[in-house]
């Protein structure tokens, strides 16, 4: 099904993901249904093979939405470049026999927006040149869509924003190199994202956002490629890296500005959101969860160590593998959970945090460290253990990635869109 749709967006002249919701609002006018595409954050292989094997389940597309964080010509901290992603997704997929549309694009594309760039402080001529070879990558490896960000600059002073002006110009200008290499070199059609939801100088209120989408159609039509145009526009909706309440009559207003530009709004950290059916009611073109997977992840490998810790006290196995000493002494040694320290909170010294924070910034953090080498190795022994028993631990583990997974597809009204499409 994945080939035949993209053929028939191919006849159709559209990118995959506008196609997708060409007919997703053809089957609205129908059935009064509205849905929102749900986006995975693929942090680890086991998140994107639950992935996969959920949407098969739920008859559903499944999008993949990586940050140069994680896949990246340097090959990010899952280890994958561009086209090695691509191949991942394509390898497990025939594993699975999943036949559900794929969707693959990258996460918050734009300057600083890589944690290498910013600690290792580059010049907005590097990082902006770094940025584009990645977007680059990405065509040729055959993504469907890229989230243009330019909303950080490390180069203005703790109190001053970037302004909206600047943001605009910089997404004109990504998207126009882009859009260079993709026709030069006679690659299909892509989608684009824009925007961002953080307030450091992102679309935080309705007259910005308006301004943004105005200066950006004028940009666009400027290059010469006006029929270039955002199928979505990311939003902020109530939702944040600490709060999990969406709210709808903001969603409701900034989806009427954008569905007159022609865009649809997409929520981003939508992980353990309250109200997901909310999120079709209020018009919501789509929305990103990603750390709420990594949560159940380090939680079913809590399940199997307790597990593996019974069986020894039992004589059953020879050594456990202390996998979970081993991803608090990974998450600390890399110095990734500083990024999400709050005002106040000691920077020098993990264990000074309370409780509820290191439990906190070890099960989010953990996406950095999967693919250390003494993190595989402890998890394989882990494995073993397991698997001795007659037991499959990456089936539990991606099972109960599954289960949340699920959750979203049936709260965005998505399960079973394949058949409408």
């Amino acid at each position: 099904m994945n080939r035949e749709l993209r053929e028939r967006a191919a006849s159709a002249g559209l990118p995959l993901v506008d196609f997708i919701l060409k007919r997703i609002r053809e089957t609205e006018s129908i059935s009064g249904i509205k849905r929102t595409i749900f986006a995975a954050c693929p942090n680890s292989v086991s998140v994107i093979r639950a992935a996969l094997k959920s949407s098969k389940r739920c008859d559903a597309p499944i999008k993949f939405a990586a940050t140069l964080n994680q896949v990246d010509l340097d090959g990010g901290y899952t280890g994958l470049t561009h086209a090695e992603f691509v191949q991942t997704i394509r390898m497990h997929a025939r594993n699975l026999n999943v036949k559900s549309p794929v969707i693959i694009a990258i996460d918050h594309g734009g300057p600083w927006l890589k944690d290498l760039h910013r600690t290792e402080n580059w010049s907005y001529d590097k990082t902006m040149s770094a940025v584009k070879h990645s977007f680059e990558a990405a065509i040729e490896a055959g993504f469907d869509l890229i989230h243009v960000d330019p909303t950080v600059d490390i180069t203005l002073n703790g109190t001053q924003q970037i302004s909206i002006e600047t943001v605009a110009e910089r997404t004109i200008e990504l998207i126009s190199h882009t859009e260079r290499f993709r026709t030069t070199n006679k690659y299909p059609r892509i989608s684009y994202e824009v925007g961002t939801e953080e307030v450091h100088g992102g679309l935080a209120d309705l007259d910005t956002f308006k301004r943004f989408l105005e200066l950006l159609k004028h940009g666009l039509k400027k290059e010469g490629i006006e029929e270039i145009w955002p199928c979505f526009v990311v939003g902020k909706v109530g939702t944040d890296l600490h709060t999990s309440t969406f709210d709808p009559l903001v969603a409701r207003q900034l989806t009427e500005i954008a569905v007159s530009y022609g865009s649809l709004i997409k929520g981003h950290y939508s992980d353990n959101v309250t109200n997901p059916e909310a999120y079709p009611e209020s018009g919501m073109g789509a929305a990103n969860v990603g750390p709420e997977f990594t949560e159940k992840e380090y939680e079913a490998l809590e399940e199997l160590e307790d597990l593996e810790n019974s069986l020894y006290k039992e004589g059953r196995i020879g050594k456990p593998a202390s996998l979970k000493k081993q991803l608090w002494d990974s998450v600390i040694r890399s110095g990734r959970w500083k990024k999400w320290l709050q005002p106040g909170e000691n920077a020098e010294d993990f264990y000074s945090l309370a409780q509820e924070r290191q439990d906190w910034l070890i099960k989010t953090g953990c996406r950095y460290i999967w693919e250390d080498p003494e993190v595989i190795s402890a998890r394989t022994r882990l494995y073993r253990n397991i698997e001795i028993q007659g037991i499959d631990p990456s089936g539990i583990v991606e099972s109960s990635i599954e289960n949340a997974m699920d959750r979203y597809f049936y709260r965005f009204n998505i399960a079973g869109l394949n058949k409408l499409l």
